[in-house]
């Protein structure tokens, strides 16, 4: 699998499943090898996905092969570089700088967690780098792999935790 490509500038490209192309919208600045924390790019290499989490109250558990988690109002993911949890889940509320996991706007109704920068984990190379659903008509991205929801879904079911996806 493979997102990259233009679509409608860097923000945008194409997943490749099976032959077929899924289009998907990228971080605002576009794909970069060199990904650094709050740069706004996609890292580019490999990646394998760890883990799905979904909102229950807003959709069906979905089918994958991937460990599903249920993603609760006090979740939350750390992207403070300096703390010991950085890029990694975390429990609301707290100390440092993080994500919210429960938005209002969607986004993380359904998520897949991807392996950058967490073996190992290192201080400013990225965190809370995720496929997930995609904003109105596939707005930009903070750096992770956006969708459609009926995409997503789809994808999660040929996802397993040994399937690369190459960001190009």
């Amino acid at each position: 699998m493979r997102p990259g490509g233009p679509l409608q500038g860097r923000q945008r490209g194409w997943l490749i499943v099976e032959g077929r192309p899924i289009p998907v919208a990228l971080g605002r600045s576009g794909i970069r090898a060199d990904k650094r924390e709050g740069d706004g790019a996609t890292p580019k290499g490999v990646w394998h996905a760890r883990e799905v989490r979904y909102r229950a109250d807003h959709g069906p558990r979905p089918v994958t092969r991937l460990p599903v988690f249920r993603i609760k109002p006090d979740d939350g993911w750390c992207d403070a570089p300096r703390h010991g949890r950085y890029n990694r889940p975390v429990t609301r509320p707290f100390p440092a700088s993080h994500e919210e996991m429960w938005r209002a706007d969607g986004l993380y109704d359904l998520v897949v967690v991807l392996d950058h920068n967490s073996r190992p984990r290192r201080a400013h190379r990225g965190s809370a780098v995720f496929l997930h659903i995609a904003r109105g008509a596939f707005q930009p991205t903070a750096g992770c792999v956006a969708f459609r929801p009926s995409d997503l879904r789809r994808l999660l079911a040929r996802l397993g935790p040994r399937t690369a996806i190459e960001i190009v």
